[in-house]
């Protein structure tokens, strides 16, 4: 979860070029960031490293006089997301060794640190900070005693326990290695020059050239590079890749925010998808008609996707699928066989939520498939069968352009099985459209006006049926992710059942109401919910008599359920807004669950 950016090259800025580095990835964790660098001054000995470390979010930070100067070649850096003691300069990373020569960031847990920590204790190794990540620089160091710096570094790597990302830095050998199991790195390969990134946003600005560093792989980064398997130290072939990104698509650009950004980018993801996506649709179809049980399995958001692609599945191809939230899907495993699909949802493709069970279900020999916005991530390249969101980088916590992408993929897909393709790409085309529709500076200014209405309240509840149930849960974790207003979305039917206790007088209720077959049922529950003294939200295309204020919401058929969750994307950005909070970094969220 935590971000991580190096460099080593020709180049004199390293320091700065990783400060810029880490900003980009700064999504992936913000309570502490810190540098350390080797710098060219004739009055330092050139084997220290200089270390400048700080609490709290990068944002627009410079770096001190002495790692400001373009004197330096060799540089790593490290946003933070804590797991392993508390918010303190002292846990920021990097860690360093007792000789100060070695330096080391990390993302992950190693799980049997306090073991190590204590072995080292006995060699006389000196810790300052509560982190399991500062055993590793001091493992290194000690393992140097006997053998040369990848040796080191490969036998330190191998005595981790857990789901680890290191990267290593040697003042002396002008190097750096990285070695991985379970969270992400990619290098960024460059003329005589090396980038080393938790993933490729932070790299498309310098080179398109990447190499996706697998699961028990070390990467050895100087003058040239190499790539071993683990644990042993077998030289491997290198496979590069180029990532199509452009740089400006990891940059707020005219906007304040990414949130609110990517939420104006989704008309083109939808679009794209709907232009170009026909044949990639067609051939997934095959594999889902083939199987014999499907499972679409995600976490948080994508997990959502799921249950409204369960929906669209159901509605438009006949179809049922199984849907089930990927953290408990080990505890439902014992029925996979070679017949079972899983198709996996999610933008990184590194939560361990989806990882460890696409995993466990290879192992049973069911096939995989994956949805996915990142080209080799552990998911991509787990999966038998893959679709690229081509979402482009989403840089805020909050997913918002990634559920709309998956869902128009899972739209699309229904349509593709029930051989309705052309009315599929169509849907997509109108919906495209209406986005635009409700993003215009009209429809804008009145879901401020309600997001100004909103902020000081404590409570949200979020209704819907059918397709749009999916709608009502999402739309609730858009609201309490980034304003902290407690949110709770739920099915129509469920309101009796416990949730209308807790209506009184104000209490706002968003109802998801298309006109589809559940139209009369959802404005029951509004009655319901305005006889208790509720004020009701109407996102729907008319206006009905219950509700207070009314967002419209054309009606696009199947489509409905991808268009209706802009406004409530908007209404979550602008109370946040509102209450001077930051939409793009929730307080303990990060983008990418890499921990358990």
């Amino acid at each position: 979860m935590c971000g991580i950016f190096g460099y080593v090259g020709k180049q004199n800025n390293a320091s700065q070029i990783v400060l810029e580095g880490l900003k980009l990835l700064e999504y992936r964790g913000y309570d502490s960031w810190g540098i350390a660098a080797k710098i060219k001054d004739e009055r330092l000995k050139m084997k220290d490293f200089i270390v400048e470390k700080h609490i709290g979010k990068i944002g627009n930070a410079l770096l001190n006089s002495q790692l400001s100067t373009p004197n330096s070649q060799l540089s790593i850096g490290h946003t933070r997301w804590a797991t392993h003691g508390g918010v303190t300069v002292k846990n920021a990373h990097p860690h360093l060794d007792c000789t100060k020569t070695i330096a080391v960031v990390h993302n992950g847990i190693v799980e049997n640190f306090q073991e190590l920590k204590t072995e080292l204790i006995k060699k006389g190794h000196r810790f300052i900070s509560e982190t399991d990540t500062e055993i590793i620089p001091h493992l290194v160091e000690e393992n140097l005693k006997k053998e040369g710096f990848a040796t080191s570094v490969r036998d330190a790597f191998n005595e981790l326990k857990g789901m680890n990302a290191i990267v290593v830095m040697n003042a002396v050998s002008n190097e750096i290695i990285a070695a991985k199991n379970g969270s992400p790195l990619v290098v960024g390969v460059g003329k005589n020059e090396f980038f080393i990134a938790s993933d490729a946003s932070g790299i498309v600005k310098y080179t398109r050239k990447v190499i996706f560093i697998k699961d028990n792989e070390m990467a050895i980064l100087g003058k040239n590079i190499q790539i071993l398997s683990l644990p042993k130290g077998k030289k491997l072939r290198i496979n590069y890749e180029t990532v199509n990104w452009e740089p400006e698509d990891a940059d707020k650009g005219k906007y304040k925010h990414f949130m609110i950004k990517e939420i104006y980018d989704q008309p083109k993801v939808i679009y794209n998808i709907a232009e170009n996506y026909g044949d990639q649709i067609e051939n997934f179809a095959k594999i889902i008609k083939d199987a014999r049980g499907t499972f679409f399995i995600g976490a948080g958001t994508a997990y959502y996707a799921c249950i409204g692609g369960a929906y669209l599945f159901s509605t438009v191809a006949n179809k049922h699928v199984n849907v089930v939230v990927a953290s408990e899907f080990n505890y439902l495993e014992n029925f996979l066989n070679r017949e079972s699909l899983v198709i996996a949802l999610s933008q990184s493709g590194e939560t361990i939520d989806v990882v460890e069970p696409i995993t466990r279900a290879k192992q049973k020999k069911s096939t995989v498939a994956a949805i996915t916005n990142t080209l080799g991530s552990s998911l991509y390249r787990l999966a038998d069968h893959k679709i690229l969101l081509g979402a482009g980088p989403e840089k805020a916590v909050a997913s918002t352009k990634a559920y709309t992408a998956k869902l128009s993929l899972l739209l699309f897909l229904a349509f593709s099985l029930a051989g309705r393709n052309k009315e599929g790409k169509k849907l997509l085309v109108q919906t495209d459209r209406e986005i635009r529709r409700i993003l215009d500076k009209k429809n804008i200014e009145k879901i401020k006006k309600l997001a100004d209405k909103l902020c000081r309240i404590d409570h949200i509840y979020t209704l819907g049926r059918g397709l749009s149930y999916s709608t009502a849960l999402e739309a609730a974790l858009k609201i309490k992710e980034v304003s902290y207003i407690h949110a709770e979305g739920f099915a129509g039917g469920e309101l009796k059942h416990g949730t209308l206790a807790l209506i009184s007088e104000g209490t706002p209720c968003i109802i998801f109401a298309p006109i589809d077959e559940t139209y009369e049922a959802i404005i029951s529950n509004a009655i319901e919910i305005k006889a208790r003294g509720g004020f009701v939200i109407g996102i729907s295309p008319k206006r009905a008599r219950v509700f207070d204020y009314w967002i419209k919401i054309n009606d696009l058929k199947q489509a409905s359920l991808i268009a209706q969750i802009i406004p409530a994307q908007l209404l979550g950005y602008f109370i946040a807004i509102k209450k001077g909070y930051d939409p793009d970094k929730p307080r303990n969220l990060a983008k990418s669950v890499t921990v358990k």
